[in-house]
């Protein structure tokens, strides 16, 4: 198809582990640094580049087959599923999730010990009375075949001009912005400490998308976080060490906020 081109992402190396990075096992250096060092070019801190994802979506579906999107990241959510198992109760609880690809915004929609149909579809509707007006600039929702989502599911974001965009069978890498985040919250947040219950995980995982979503940065937004558009505001810092530094200690220190002191 004519105006079609492939896209490919490429990361560069690892960063060295920094002192501050040392407080918080299991995040990057580049985490931690980055909202101290800002828009400035300090040794040891390598500052990766963009690409310009806003024309065409390419998603991967495995053994050759590609979708073809058009509209780009910024019209673009995926939705998904990931357990938890609970280390009171013995029980298994499902996250339901959405993740904007353009700006990498996550929502936490629920959790349940029982994903059904119905249940399922309730969180679509709450996600689109949430979002208001924003929901208009939305194109496709990506989202696998598990049962629970159902023909009501799909009616529910048709009417609010969204079109679900189903996923090969047993392809996870075709979501795999969605497949990132399971990764991403499970080795930061659920892989290290116990779950009590729903309530317990609830309150865990809101208070984890608030540092997601406004502080931790994120290559394929050139180290901006998912609500953050303007990095410039920050001072410049050419001499981390010299700096003074305010740690901000997020579920019980488990992660760490750093950001330069007034």
């Amino acid at each position: 198809m004519k105006g079609l081109t492939l896209i490919r992402m490429s990361y560069g190396k690892a960063t060295r582990p920094c002192a501050l990075a040392r407080a918080s096992p299991g995040i990057s250096a580049r985490s931690v640094t980055w909202p101290l060092a800002a828009h400035s070019r300090p040794r040891g801190i390598r500052f990766g580049s963009s690409r310009d994802r806003s024309s065409k979506v390419v998603i991967h579906a495995g053994e050759g087959r590609l979708l073809l999107l058009a509209g780009g990241t910024e019209t673009m959510p995926a939705c998904d599923f990931f357990p938890v198992d609970c280390a009171v109760t013995l029980r298994r609880l499902y996250v339901f999730f959405v993740i904007e690809v353009g700006t990498r915004h996550i929502h936490v929609l629920g959790v349940t010990a029982h994903p059904d149909g119905a249940w399922t579809t309730q969180q679509a509707r709450n996600l689109l009375m949430d979002l208001g007006e924003r929901a208009e600039r939305f194109r496709f929702m990506i989202r696998d075949r598990a049962g629970q989502f159902t023909e009501a599911f799909d009616a529910a974001l048709a009417g609010a001009g969204i079109e679900v965009v189903k996923i090969p069978p047993r392809s996870p890498r075709a979501n795999a912005y969605a497949e990132r985040w399971v990764r991403t919250v499970r080795a930061e947040v659920t892989g290290r400490m116990l779950i009590a219950g729903p309530r317990h995980l609830r309150a865990v995982l809101d208070e984890y998308a608030t540092h997601y979503n406004w502080h931790r940065p994120h290559r394929g937004r050139n180290l901006r976080p998912p609500d953050c558009d303007d990095i410039t505001t920050m001072a410049a810092t050419s001499d981390l060490a010299a700096a003074r530094i305010q740690r901000r200690r997020i579920l019980g220190g488990l992660i760490n906020e750093y950001e330069r002191a007034a």
